[in-house]
């Protein structure tokens, strides 16, 4: 994984070439953006292209979505501010969508890391700018955030450990279940999810849930014997068996979950030409291969065609 940090610093580099080469009046053959004439004040795009960063969230202990690289230095030049991490401190799928990103913007990425339930609750308060943080697209979620174009797409499943008797996952009926707090899975586990465009099958019977503030802890209370079982994406599940937790997966699956980034709705500025850009970017590296070639590297396999496939309209959001 080590070439995507010269990759990544080598392309930070060159986007903050150009940004000090506008600043200082010499001449380049980048075309700003029409939305770059916005007032930053006003718009999000404007606001972003005009500060030279784009903002993201990440979870330093959800890999291989995302991770802190070990002894990396911080990346020199940047324009990211002391608080934020640059790219050559994070790596993982979740993180390398987002620099992707930036740099179809032509800024720089910078990475903060709020908790989950602050992203998820919406009224960012303009402090990031988006989060690829492997979170689904849901009905809850609309209400206070806008998704984008998901850019990977996978199954979940129930985790039990490797001894356990049960042997499908509709026996979990009146068990202890475990999923993170705020997550879809929460949702799930209480009966109340709703995703446009997608499938659910209920097949469990008023669980006992225990929610966990990120999923590891729930899935080592499953080893331990402290629940019966817990339900997250599969590449968690699969990660936490590699790392060495005795656990097992169970069919059938209860539905797929459509990963997306959020987009706080609550921001003062209007977003409508910084969604359209942000969709506009996802689906080029879902066209030129780059999703799918950063999902095979960071998963083993590829999670991303199947969302470049999923009809974002459909949703019927309606961005301001």
């Amino acid at each position: 994984m080590r070439t995507h940090h010269i990759r990544t610093a080598l392309a930070v580099a060159t986007l903050l070439v150009l940004v000090a080469a506008c600043s200082s009046g010499e001449a380049t053959t980048t075309t700003p953006p029409s939305s770059s004439e916005g007032d930053p004040n006003a718009d999000k795009l404007a606001q972003v292209l005009d500060r030279g960063t784009l903002v993201l969230s990440t979870d330093l202990a959800y890999p291989p979505q995302s991770y802190a690289v070990e002894g990396a230095s911080r990346l020199e030049p940047t324009v990211c501010t002391p608080g934020q991490l640059t790219a050559s401190e994070v790596d993982g799928y979740d993180v390398q969508t987002g620099i992707t990103v930036a740099e179809a913007l032509g800024v720089e990425p910078c990475f903060v890391t709020p908790t989950w339930t602050e992203i998820t609750a919406g009224n960012w308060g303009d402090r990031w700018d988006v989060s690829w943080g492997s979170g689904a697209i849901n009905a809850d979620r609309m209400e206070r955030l806008y998704m984008t174009q998901p850019y990977y797409s996978d199954e979940q499943v129930f985790y039990v450990r490797d001894d356990s008797p049960i042997t499908d996952a509709s026996d979990l009926s009146g068990m202890t279940v475990g999923a993170c707090a705020a997550c879809t899975h929460q949702l799930y586990l209480e009966g109340t999810l709703e995703v446009p465009g997608v499938d659910i099958e209920f097949f469990l019977d008023d669980p006992e849930i225990v929610l966990f503030d990120v999923e590891r802890p729930g899935l080592k209370a499953v080893a331990q014997g402290k629940i019966d079982a817990f339900i997250c994406a599969n590449p968690v599940g699969e990660q936490a068996i590699d790392e060495g937790l005795p656990l097992r997966p169970l069919e059938p699956v209860p539905f797929d979950l459509y990963a997306t980034g959020f987009i706080d709705r609550s921001s003062n500025l209007d977003q409508r030409a910084f969604v359209e850009r942000i969709n506009e970017a996802v689906r080029q590296a879902h066209a030129d291969g780059t999703l799918a070639a950063l999902s095979e590297e960071f998963f083993g396999t590829d999670y991303a065609s199947k969302a470049a496939a999923f009809d974002l309209d459909a949703i019927g959001q309606e961005v301001e």
